[in-house]
């Protein structure tokens, strides 16, 4: 069982869940990035990054036993470019709910300085619990 937690009185968050409950099986998704499985990037779109990003995570919670994207209860996002990423949010918007669909964990995003991969435009790590 999976739940969203919203305490009384807060405004709604838009895209993502101040808290989530689960019980069941965690699983613990290592930082992803927008390569594919063969660790060979095919773009360096960040908008394209994402979405393989986003694929990436499915596949390695989907490897636990049958997770999908809505098992997801956390997502850590380290960005390098900030700015890019809220100009081009409606885009990231259209991928995410294409690979993911209309669900939203609990999330942080952060633009960082720099990430391991040289061509990587993001990172996303995360958390997904299926439930017994």
């Amino acid at each position: 069982m999976i739940e969203i937690l919203q305490p009384d009185g807060w405004a709604k968050p838009i895209g993502y869940a101040n808290g989530m409950a689960a019980r069941g099986k965690q699983i613990f998704i290592a930082g992803q990035i927008g390569w594919n499985g063969q660790c060979v990037f095919e773009t360096d779109d960040l908008v394209a990054q994402i979405a393989q990003t986003l694929r990436n995570i499915v596949a390695v919670a989907a490897a636990a036993g049958g997770a999908g994207p809505e098992h997801i209860v956390s997502m850590t996002w380290y960005l390098l470019d900030r700015k890019e990423y809220s100009a081009r949010l409606k885009e990231i918007g259209v991928v995410y709910r294409d690979v993911i669909g209309r669900s939203f964990p609990a999330m942080t995003a952060v633009q960082v300085a720099g990430l391991i991969e040289d061509r990587a435009k993001v990172e996303i790590q995360a958390i997904a619990v299926l439930p017994d």
